[in-house]
């Protein structure tokens, strides 16, 4: 009977050290690591993980929210394990989903972190839609027209001046995208 630990976190630039070591702690016999969004339900290390348990097995993540972002995820992968006789736990939570009181408290943490991710998304949307109303511009801002100006008419005497267009992009501080989409455009016109 082997207790398995999964530790996850979003991005590269996070640090995966505190789960190891608190799963380490715990007691993990072999421990599946690594930087996916939790959006993210096709994540390769949490698929062997659950390929590797067997019945019997301990399956422990350090928090709730490493495990999946939505309750419906969080509900499937519980099930997924109860019926094949492996125990999940939650350390940070202290919740242990082989006993009852273990099984409640997931369900009530899963929900609440499902409410506040939709709050989130609500509350994000809203802002986006009355800056829109405002006539705010969403997204990245553009480069100044006289930069952009400059680059096309480098870009238009690369023969004479020799620059390349990494060097125009360089030199102007319009990115090379920039430059050809704007170039493109002209074309069209």
């Amino acid at each position: 009977m082997a207790v398995i630990g999964y530790a996850r976190v979003s991005s590269a630039g996070q640090d995966l050290d505190l789960q190891a070591e608190r799963l380490t702690e715990y007691g993990c016999d072999k421990i599946y690591q690594e930087k996916e969004s939790g959006a993210n339900a096709d994540r390769k290390q949490l698929q062997e993980a659950l390929e590797y348990l067997r019945e019997g097995d301990t399956f422990v993540v350090f928090k709730l929210d490493r495990l999946a972002r939505s309750i419906t995820h969080l509900n499937k992968i519980a099930e997924e394990l109860t019926a094949r006789g492996i125990t999940l736990v939650f350390i940070k939570e202290q919740i242990d989903f082989s006993t009852a009181t273990g099984k409640l408290m997931f369900n009530m943490l899963g929900s609440f972190a499902q409410f506040e991710r939709d709050l989130i998304n609500d509350r994000t949307a809203e802002g986006r839609e009355r800056a829109r109303k405002q006539g705010k511009h969403l997204g990245r801002k553009g480069q100044p027209k006289e930069a952009v100006q400059h680059a096309l008419k480098l870009l238009a005497n690369r023969e004479q001046n020799g620059l390349s267009v990494n060097a125009i992009a360089k030199t102007t501080g319009v990115p090379r995208a920039s430059i050809y989409a704007e170039a493109k455009k002209l074309k069209s016109d």
